[in-house]
């Protein structure tokens, strides 16, 4: 085991992502208009079930403002604490590959054509990559820093049907590994406590060993927020018993278990999201990503866990549904 993954307990992702850049960098959030295929009825209608991107969305995210002038809000934002700061350009909302190739180069190229920033980081979903796209995304990573993050949540076929993802887990890990194959870095994003997986035995092991099986290289964790207006929530509101409804100490246990079982190059970029409480139909826990991390750090050290302590690499296609 690497002596500083030992010492710092897991990988996180600030001195991962400062080792990439050469320096200090800080994600901007870009709203570039584009919609979902869950959405628009290309495979669904109403998005997934948890779905409401006001949730992350800055003030300066809006749609009415180009790419630029988004990016410079956001570093005028940025500005007033690290000064000497690089960006890294967030597409976040919906699926920021879901238009026409010559749409997407142009929004990228505005992005990377801003003073300062250094790279871009496309959020998507993994039945939305085609490989016109990753061709240019693969010569795009040889200039700039480039991550691709794909909306996994979860490796349950069952449970990605019940919140109406509108993909499989073949799907997610057909993308991870075309994508990874070229050479591009690769992130996933998965939810902690989606209906359905209250029951499921060895829930947190089972959900990290498939991922650790994927060709990741950056994971973010989040517990499962329930939105006013979603389908989701509607959904708790008449069947509670779907649901596990986790305490903070439960959730710092969970995120242990989780990178104990995890590869051991595997780089966490957060555990938890926290949402506008006005938004939120149950209240959250009211932590701020930084004393979560406080959390989970101290309770490592009481343990004595550290990421991978628990993985084990002869696990193979180790997903509910392989």
């Amino acid at each position: 085991m690497d002596t500083q993954l030992l010492n710092n307990r897991y990988n996180a992702f600030g001195p991962w992502i400062t080792r990439l850049a050469g320096c200090k960098v800080q994600k901007i959030s870009v709203n570039a208009g584009f919609t979902c295929p869950n959405r628009d009825g290309t495979l669904g209608w109403g998005g997934c079930t948890y779905c409401n991107n006001q949730t992350f969305n800055p003030e300066y995210c809006d749609t009415g403002k180009s790419v630029t002038q988004q990016l410079e809000e956001g570093k005028q934002f940025f500005a007033r604490k690290y000064p000497d700061m690089k960006y890294l350009a967030y597409f976040q909302a919906y699926t920021n590959t879901y238009a026409g190739i010559d749409v997407l180069k142009k929004r990228y190229e505005e992005a990377l054509s801003v003073d300062g920033v250094v790279g871009i980081i496309i959020g998507t979903r993994p039945d939305c990559m085609k490989p016109q796209l990753l061709d240019y995304i693969e010569q795009l990573s040889r200039r700039a820093i480039i991550i691709v993050e794909y909306g996994i949540e979860s490796s349950f076929d069952d449970v990605l049907l019940h919140i109406n993802r509108g993909h499989d887990f073949q799907c997610v890990r057909q993308a991870v590994e075309k994508t990874a194959e070229r050479n591009i870095t690769v992130g996933g994003h998965i939810i902690i406590g989606l209906p359905a997986t209250y029951d499921k035995h060895d829930y947190i092991k089972t959900e990290a060993q498939a991922m650790s099986q994927l060709p990741l290289s950056t994971i973010k964790l989040h517990q499962l927020q329930l939105v006013k207006g979603t389908s989701m929530a509607q959904e708790f509101a008449e069947h509670p018993e779907r649901f596990h409804r986790y305490t903070v100490d439960e959730y710092v246990d969970a995120v242990i278990e989780f990178m104990e079982y995890s590869r051991p190059d595997i780089v966490f970029e957060r555990f938890v999201s926290q949402s506008p409480p006005e938004l939120l139909a149950v209240p959250g826990w009211g932590l701020k990503n930084y004393e979560f991390t406080a959390l989970v750090n101290k309770r490592m050290a009481e343990k004595g866990a550290f990421q991978a302590r628990l993985w084990n690499s002869t696990v193979k296609n180790n997903s509910p549904n392989s």
